[in-house]
């Protein structure tokens, strides 16, 4: 039992290092964009609305994988974009994270993951390409629904708010301790060279056509979210 196990956990931790062509990246950028659409169809029950409209940088993580065999953790593959100084978003940048803690944890878990940055020094660590939160960036989570984010002075708090996602249901998160670094991998097949985190999200690249149903939804969260 114990051998299956071990078998079966690095099955899973090898789906996550596996090389990835354009069509992998496109299907992530889709994936997050729907994962924005659902949260913005229910503003009372997510993320706030000025929360999310006040956000420098927005990185989305579908279907992040949390748990395992006696050792807990999380790991997952997502795409951030930044307001560029000519007040439209970034091309995307790809990127994955990993960490975890030990314990007795059986199964796993898929959950979406949303990170917002809020002020430059979320910003400029988004913008490196490898931190770890709570080093580099502090993160804390977000409040939820309209009356949380009235009563929580969110402004003051770390530089990153985190929300996760399970079963509908939208939660502050926890992900100090986590690290997070540039998927070179998923960015040179989707641009066709190597970029950095800071070349993409500063808007030094060109977003293919392929970032253009993402894009559009963020600016339509946050077109949403100003009204």
């Amino acid at each position: 039992m114990k051998k299956l196990l071990s078998i079966l956990l690095t099955v899973a931790l090898c789906s996550f290092v596996a090389a990835e062509d354009k069509s992998d990246a496109a299907k992530r950028l889709d994936n997050a964009a729907s994962v924005l659409q659902e949260i913005t169809a229910a503003p009372d029950k997510g993320i706030p609305e000025n929360v999310l409209n006040s956000a420098k940088c927005v990185a989305i993580v579908p279907h992040m994988i949390k748990g395992g065999f006696g050792i807990g953790g999380q790991h997952g593959k997502g795409v951030a974009t930044c307001k560029t100084t000519n007040g439209g978003w970034s091309a995307p940048a790809f990127f994955a994270i990993s960490g975890g803690s030990f314990g007795l944890q059986i199964g796993a878990e898929g959950v979406d993951l949303v990170m917002l940055a809020m002020n430059d020094q979320g910003m400029q660590a988004l913008l490196s390409d490898k931190f770890q939160v709570g080093g580099a960036a502090s993160a804390a989570a977000g409040p939820v629904g309209r009356d949380a984010a009235a009563g929580t002075d969110w402004k003051l708090k770390a530089p990153i708010l985190t929300y996760s996602r399970s079963k509908g249901a939208f939660a502050g998160i926890s992900l100090n301790g986590s690290v997070i670094h540039a998927d070179k991998d998923a960015t040179k097949a989707f641009y066709g060279q190597d970029e950095t985190s800071q070349q993409i999200l500063t808007g030094q690249v060109q977003a293919p056509p392929e970032a253009r149903p993402f894009l559009n939804a963020v600016q339509r969260a946050q077109t949403v979210a100003s009204r």
